[in-house]
């Protein structure tokens, strides 16, 4: 197991490109279930998530081809229709060949899927939306096992909630059922809209409005395309408020910067000096930071994988901050960690509680998922003397090599085995 060392105080120059979205990459590559014809992406980051997925879709018998960030995927020869429960254990997105294997073969058997821990996060509004196409599901032994009589049929579906990851699913599955689909009260995540362009560049017919409504003309087949993914907004979010906890010049560079809205002017309402371009934005020293009250929501709202970062900030700045989180119910594992580091935060059910102007300082700490693990990481930047942070395989899930590639930009950030 690998753990970072990490030194405080730490310097930050220069500028940073953000590679493509893991939480767009996955679904894309999945999407290659679909069509017996090759699906060529480029811009993909290089994660445990991303090879993980390449694995779970060799296991079906998909030939994977790979060069730098570049893969080609084909998935004429398709054997094995049972997903794998050692590599579906540690990646939540697993969940999403369910659509795209019931939409080609009529049937699907995949163990209940894995990842971080940071609550239930059920399978329920994916189950059911793909029910409306004419899929039935039991569960046998740990897995769902699904199947469908005839074919899928579009229909015409309202999502309970936003689901990111349903949206996904039912979209893909949608794409070759016959007849039309409409999915209201859809996920507006911009890794949405990447979908649905690669989508559409293999041959679907997918028309994603911004009101929350999706609607789905199905195809018969889908067929070769080849499409780069969209920058991660994630990645660069993390590196923006970094820069902001830092108080350094800093450029985060090759980004949708519109992505990103609800952050910069969440910071700039905090005081910090910001310049937003179209394709990057540039971080400037501030003089001061001051406390704020939000709360996490589906896009266009403040994104829950920016919770964690946007915590560690709020205890470097002036006055106290608060933190509603209406995403996930157990997304509050980072906070006895950072309170390790010297941080003030108090947890009362959904709500955090954080007091500003803290001296942080080096300590020993638990990563417990892909976005504490990182708001360990700013924390630990950003504290007096050195910290310690074990299970980092939770960042190499969503982080290239973060000791390489921050690492590179002024900070001390070594990695060693323990």
């Amino acid at each position: 197991m690998d753990r970072l060392i990490i030194k405080g105080k730490a310097d930050l120059k220069g500028s940073i490109k953000i590679k493509g979205s893991k939480n767009s990459a996955l679904p894309i590559m999945v999407s290659a279930l679909l069509t017996r014809s090759p699906l060529k992406l480029k811009n993909l980051p290089k994660l445990d998530d991303i090879d993980n997925m390449s694995k779970l879709l060799r296991s079906y018998g998909a030939n994977i081809k790979s060069k730098q960030d570049n893969l080609e995927i084909k998935c004429n020869n398709i054997t094995n229709r049972d997903a794998d429960y050692d590599i579906v254990r540690k990646m939540r997105a697993s969940i999403l060949i369910l659509g795209p294997l019931l939409a080609r073969f009529g049937k699907a058997r995949i163990s209940l899927p894995g990842g971080c821990a940071i609550g239930t996060r059920p399978i329920d509004i994916h189950l059911e939306g793909l029910k409306k196409l004419g899929a039935n599901f039991s569960f046998e032994n740990g897995y769902v096992v699904g199947a469908v009589e005839d074919e899928l049929i579009g229909k015409h579906i309202t999502l309970p909630f936003p689901s990111v990851g349903a949206t996904e699913n039912i979209l893909m599955a949608a794409s070759i059922a016959k007849g039309k689909t409409i999915i209201e009260n859809a996920a507006r995540e911009p890794e949405i809209n990447d979908l649905a362009f690669a989508l559409n560049k293999m041959g679907a017919k997918i028309n994603v409005k911004n009101n929350g409504i999706i609607k789905i003309d199905g195809v018969n087949s889908l067929t070769q395309a080849t499409h780069k993914i969209m920058s991660d907004r994630i990645v660069a979010g993390t590196f923006v408020i970094a820069a902001v906890m830092l108080n350094k010049k800093f450029e985060v560079k090759e980004i949708i910067s519109s992505n990103l809205e609800a952050l910069t002017s969440l910071l700039i309402k905090m005081g910090a000096k910001l310049k937003v371009k179209k394709t990057s934005i540039q971080i400037m020293p501030s003089k001061k930071l001051n406390g704020i009250k939000i709360q996490t929501a589906p896009y266009p709202g403040f994104p829950t994988d920016l919770q964690a970062q946007i915590m560690a900030l709020m205890s470097l700045a002036n006055g106290n901050s608060q933190i509603k989180e209406n995403i996930f119910e157990n997304r509050f594992m980072h906070v006895p960690e950072l309170n390790r580091l010297g941080a003030n935060i108090k947890v009362k059910k959904d709500i955090a509680f954080i007091s500003g102007n803290r001296h942080l300082k080096g300590a020993q700490v638990m990563a417990s998922d892909l976005r504490a693990s990182v708001s360990l990481v700013l924390a630990a930047l950003c504290a007096e003397g050195e910290s310690v942070i074990n299970r980092v395989y939770h960042l190499d899930r969503g982080y290239e090599k973060i000791e390489h590639t921050l690492g590179s930009l002024g900070p001390s950030i070594k990695r060693e085995k323990y």
